[in-house]
C-alpha cells in the first residue's frame, strides 16, 4: 500500500508558490520523493521558499521561477525549457483579507465594486487555472500522463457567512465583507475541474480539486472565535493539515478518481 503514495521522479509545478499554502503543498510532494517547481510573480518570495526547501530536502529538490499566471505569454516563457511536469497544482489566487477595522474596504461590497476590482479578483484563480492548465496539459499530453490538482475553497461550495466579518460601530453599508470575486473564482475553479476531468479522461490525465477552509495564520482572536463557532470541529485548520490530501490526490493512491472536489473543512459545509 505504501508504494501507491510514492512520488519518486515526479515533477510538480505549483503556482502561488511564494504564498502561505504553496510551500506546504511542495513539502507534501517532497516528503514522498518528488521534486517541485515553485512559480509566483513575487519572484523574491518564491526563490526564498525554494532555497529553504533545498536546505531541508537536499539540493535540487526545489526551484523557484517567475510566472504571472494571468498572462499566457509569461507562462509560456516560464516553461519554455521545461519538458517534464507530472503534476500541476493550480494554487495561485487573490484572497482579499478583511481588514481589522471596518469602513476601509468599501469597494469589496457588491454594490460598490468596480470593474477593475472584479477583474483583479478573479484573474489569478480563474484565469490562472485556465491558462496554466492549458499550457501544462500540452506537456502532459506529450508525455502520455499527468495529474492536475486545482485548489478551490469551502467558499467555492457555500456562500461566505458575512457575520464573522462584522464590526460593531459601523453602519451596514460600511461593513467589510468577503467579496464576491473570491466566491465566483473558486466556484469557477470547481467547474473547470469537472470539465477538464471529462475532457482528459481517456488521455491519462486526471483532474481533481481540493477545497480547504480557513487556515490559521495569526488571525485576530475575535475573528478566530467567530469562524471557529461555525465549524463543527470548533477550530480553523492548521497549516500542515492538507498535506496528506495533496499526496493522495497527486499519487496513484487516487488513480481511479477524477473530477472530484475534496472538501476538508472541519465539517463547515456540512452544518
Amino acid at each position: 500500500m505504501r508504494s501507491i503514495f510514492d512520488l519518486t521522479n515526479k515533477v510538480a509545478l505549483i503556482t502561488g508558490g511564494g504564498g502561505l499554502l504553496g510551500p506546504k503543498h511542495a513539502e507534501a510532494i517532497l516528503d514522498f520523493g518528488g521534486t517541485v517547481i515553485l512559480a509566483d510573480h513575487h519572484v523574491d518570495k518564491v526563490e526564498e521558499k525554494a532555497q529553504y526547501l533545498n536546505q531541508k530536502y537536499g539540493l535540487g529538490s526545489a526551484k523557484g521561477i517567475y510566472m504571472d499566471v494571468t498572462s499566457p505569454e509569461s507562462i509560456s516563457k516560464a516553461i519554455e525549457n521545461i519538458d517534464k511536469v507530472d503534476i500541476l497544482i493550480n494554487n495561485a489566487a487573490k484572497d482579499p483579507k478583511v481588514k481589522k477595522d471596518a469602513g476601509l474596504t468599501i469597494e469589496t461590497r457588491f454594490e460598490n465594486m468596480t470593474p477593475d476590482f472584479w477583474k483583479e479578483g478573479i484573474d489569478a484563480a480563474l484565469n490562472g487555472t485556465f491558462f496554466c492548465s492549458q499550457a501544462i496539459s500540452n506537456i502532459m499530453l506529450k508525455n502520455g500522463k499527468g495529474v492536475i490538482l486545482n485548489i478551490s475553497s469551502d467558499l467555492g461550495v457555500i456562500a461566505p457567512d458575512q457575520r464573522i466579518y462584522k464590526k460593531e460601530g459601523f453602519p451596514e453599508n460600511e461593513q467589510n465583507v468577503k467579496p464576491i470575486t473570491y466566491s465566483a473564482a473558486k466556484w469557477g475553479v470547481i467547474g473547470i475541474t469537472k470539465y477538464l476531468a471529462v475532457y482528459f479522461a481517456k488521455k491519462n490525465i486526471r483532474v481533481n480539486c481540493l477545497s480547504p477552509t480557513g487556515v490559521f495564520n495569526d488571525h485576530p482572536t475575535d475573528f478566530v472565535e467567530k469562524l471557529s463557532n461555525i465549524i463543527p470541529m470548533g477550530r480553523m485548520a492548521e497549516i500542515d493539515e492538507y498535506k496528506g490530501a495533496i499526496v493522495f490526490l497527486c499519487s496513484e493512491a487516487s488513480s481511479y478518481m477524477t473530477g472530484e472536489n475534496m472538501i476538508i473543512d472541519g465539517g463547515k459545509t456540512v452544518w
